[in-house]
């Protein structure tokens, strides 16, 4: 059986269109569509900051956050009544990011750092001697017989790392202790790290320099922490008090008017500062760079967002997530927030 196909007129569809587009269709359209894409155009003459303004219009994908980070970042350390927090995880510092993360110290962008062991040891470690490119594909069998470890692509001698530690901790917890301290919170630790480190490359150094303290919440985790357990099995009245970083970190979160974080990997240096900041409120301003995945439901992979239903970012807070490596990222962040704050 043939079927018949009625055709309608330009009229009649337009007048169908119209039935569905009613005045509040039409008025959400608006609101979804208020800010066109617009494509990048770079120059020779273009500065960083002005790709980066040309990145917050460009709409996808994850340009558009970072440009977001620097806004956020930027109104964070103009905000004169705001303490500024940074976290980062330890493996950051084994790359070259260590002299960003160092400068940002040396400059005063931050108040207060919150991080890891391996940070602890990296920087000691690179303070005293070198660790070079590699590669994630070599045997790590024949690295292993060579007496190389192996961090992702950075390769890092043996005796570079544990014997070397090993060294300068127990001289200096054999200096701390002569001087009659016996019991240190982790701030304090980092501190005399930093003072007996000595040394312009160290982000330790610079943060004991400027009196930024530096929190380590999972102190035992690395070979600092190790070290420290090694002194302490000769010197059993030496003690880590814990217990005086929760003083510490209280009184700075609710000394604050406003608080705010750039917080660099996942785990427990994102956490600690996320958690101790909800006995304030939150954060009001966040940035957060992370490679993990949210579907697993890990803090890692954790929006900034979430944390908002924890109470530890504000629901108004400046907060956004930049999904993307960051030794690769935090450079022309860092860089265009010096070129913009004029630091």
């Amino acid at each position: 059986m043939s079927r018949k196909y009625e055709f309608i007129s330009k009229e009649q569809s337009s007048h169908i269109i119209k039935q569905f587009i009613t005045p509040t269709v039409s008025k959400r359209m608006n609101k979804y569509l208020a800010k066109r894409v617009k494509d990048i155009s770079i120059k020779r003459s273009s500065d960083i900051n002005a790709i980066f303004e040309q990145m917050s219009d460009s709409g996808g994908f994850v340009s558009k956050d970072l440009a977001d980070g620097l806004h956020i970042m930027c109104d964070m350390v103009n905000d004169k009544q705001c303490f500024k927090f940074v976290s980062f995880v330890g493996a950051v510092v084994s790359t070259g990011l260590r002299g960003i993360i160092k400068d940002m110290i040396r400059l005063k962008v931050f108040d207060a750092v919150i991080t890891t062991c391996g940070a602890l040891d990296h920087d000691i470690a690179k303070t005293y001697s070198n660790y070079y490119e590699g590669d994630f594909r070599l045997d790590d069998k024949k690295l292993a017989a060579s007496k190389i470890h192996r961090l992702g692509n950075v390769l890092v001698p043996m005796d570079s790392y544990g014997p070397l530690i090993e060294s300068k901790m127990q001289k200096f917890l054999d200096n701390t202790y002569s001087e009659g301290k016996k019991e240190l919170a982790t701030y304090e630790i980092c501190e005399m790290l930093g003072k007996n480190l000595n040394n312009n490359s160290s982000f330790l150094y610079w943060a004991s320099r400027n009196n930024t303290p530096v929190f380590v919440p999972g102190i035992m985790d690395g070979a600092v922490g190790s070290q420290i357990w090694l002194f302490a099995q000769k010197h059993r009245d030496f003690k880590v008090n814990l217990i005086k970083d929760s003083d510490k970190l209280s009184d700075l979160v609710f000394d604050a008017k406003r608080s705010g974080a750039l917080m660099i990997g996942g785990g427990i240096s994102k956490h600690h500062t996320l958690w101790w900041n909800q006995f304030r409120g939150g954060l009001d301003y966040a940035v957060y760079m992370t490679t993990a995945p949210e579907y697993d439901g890990s803090l890692s992979g954790a929006l900034v967002r979430e944390a908002i239903s924890w109470g530890k970012v504000k629901a108004r807070a400046r907060q956004t997530t930049v999904h993307g490596e960051a030794t690769a990222l935090l450079p022309f962040l860092f860089a265009a927030m010096l070129k913009k704050l004029n630091l």
